[in-house]
């Protein structure tokens, strides 16, 4: 009996170290992240106005803004979510819900999994020779988007599968004892039911692909880029333009390394300016998901 009370102290102090640890870290890395969040607000919010929002990049940085820059990540954006999650969310639900459990599968998930952790610049110089040389996008919008999709894929369809893990299997058992198909019961009830981890982990790829600058190197951004790219709404009917993906481009990442390459004070101003901007969009992305997978969570009934 003394013994077994000997024991149970043991075990109850080291799960206290380990609390204690566990908290220190997690206290140091806000703490940190804090004291950086406070010298970028100090140093670039005197920046922060509609004409540096509505202004292109100048060699003078006074005048200088981020309007071609944040321009160019939303549309860049919008092709990486347009390719990867449709591409991603579909593969998911394919391995977990209609693939075979065999040697094929596994070589698949394998990869899946030792692709989400390639350094992004493979996957700059892959697009590189696929996409500008092999298929002659050229370095343009949509071969930048293209080359993101391809970074979060595996994101997306590891989230995919991992929502759909989570749904009890009497889920299934239900919908297919009242007589639904396969796919009726994938439709009805396991994509609603996973929808918030997929969007937790569509967001998350996103937000690293919003902040991504050695793969939108490789494939041609530029540095400088004092025009917008083609309207994707136009007057004329179909109303719907998409001149723009062949347009060159310039985003966020990329305008905050002109401006931090350079030496004066104001530059690097402009530079912590914009980086506001970007951890404003990203937090900005993360809200919205976390909005909408409370609706689902709420929406739903287990």
């Amino acid at each position: 009996m003394e013994d077994i009370k000997q024991r149970i102290k043991i075990s109850k102090y080291w799960n206290s170290l380990f609390w204690i640890i566990g908290f220190l870290s997690t206290l140091v890395g806000l703490v940190l992240l804090l004291v950086l969040m406070i010298d970028l607000f100090m140093d670039g919010a005197p920046r922060l106005s509609y004409k540096f929002f509505s202004s292109f990049p100048s060699r003078f940085p006074e005048e200088a803004g981020i309007l071609s820059a944040w321009v160019g990540s939303f549309l860049v954006l919008l092709v990486t979510a347009g390719a990867a999650i449709p591409l991603g969310v579909a593969a998911g639900i394919y391995l977990e819900e209609y693939a075979r459990k065999n040697w094929v599968t596994d070589i698949i998930e394998i990869n899946i999994a030792n692709l989400a952790g390639v350094p992004s610049i493979v996957y700059g110089l892959l697009a590189l020779g696929l996409f500008v040389y092999l298929l002659k996008f050229g370095e343009t919008i949509l071969t930048a988007g293209l080359t993101l999709a391809l970074l979060i894929l595996p994101m997306v369809i590891m989230a995919t599968r991992e929502g759909i893990r989570a749904i009890p299997g009497s889920i299934r058992e239900a919908s297919y004892a009242l007589g639904a198909t396969k796919w009726q019961t994938v439709q009805w009830h396991i994509i609603p039911y996973s929808m918030g981890g997929i969007l937790t982990g569509v967001i998350i790829g996103l937000s690293r692909a919003i902040g991504e600058t050695a793969p939108i190197i490789t494939v041609g951004a530029l540095t400088f880029i004092a025009f917008l790219p083609a309207s994707p709404v136009t007057s004329e009917f179909p109303f719907i333009s998409f001149k723009w993906l062949m347009d060159p481009f310039t985003v966020m990442p990329i305008q905050m390394f002109n401006w931090v390459s350079r030496p004066q004070k104001a530059f690097q101003m402009n530079a912590a300016a914009a980086g506001i901007v970007l951890m404003g969009m990203t937090l900005l992305m993360n809200g919205v998901a976390i909005y909408i997978r409370y609706k689902f969570r709420k929406k739903i009934r287990w």
